[in-house]
């Protein structure tokens, strides 16, 4: 019997310190890093940039939290994208950002998305930054970064 409650006390204690590793893991890019994102955001860079009024074949992401989906006027959004209805904001671009076809079906994005709900975080963290934005996220970073690749490509944003 002894020996019975040794090893379910182990198997809790195991459970408890796997719960809080993971916990801690989730908290250290819940609200995003902004010094991380730059990194993160290279692979955006050949289409996207963060500086206001440079051009590129991709729309320009200065200031991009709280403007509309497809509202930038010097750039030709898709159909899809311009009637999509969504404001970015963390939760809107962690989905994006997730799985972009996915989420806005018939946009012009060419990118599979950001896996990695870490790296998701700390591109919005660093849009932000780029904006002049506090470095750290509100709650809703902690939305994108909490939901694994898998729940942010089930939400559609175009319904």
């Amino acid at each position: 019997m002894l020996s019975s409650q040794r090893k379910s006390t182990r198997h809790f204690m195991f459970a408890l310190a796997t719960v809080a590793a993971t916990a801690a893991a989730g908290n250290s890019y819940a609200a995003g890093d902004a010094e991380a994102g730059k990194k993160v955001f290279q692979k955006c860079q050949a289409c996207h940039s963060v500086e206001p009024g440079k051009k590129k074949v991709g729309p320009n992401l200065a200031g991009v939290v709280g403007r509309a989906a497809g509202s930038q006027p010097d750039f030709k959004f898709s159909k899809a994208t311009k009637e999509s209805g969504i404001v970015w904001d963390d939760k809107t671009l962690g989905a994006y950002l997730a799985d972009p076809k996915g989420n806005i079906p018939g946009n012009k994005m060419t990118f599979n998305g950001l896996r990695d709900a870490g790296d998701r975080a700390n591109v919005i963290a660093y849009l932000k930054a780029a904006a002049g934005a506090a470095v750290k996220a509100p709650e809703a970073a902690k939305t994108a970064a909490a939901l694994p690749a898998e729940e942010h490509a089930a939400v559609n944003l175009s319904a």
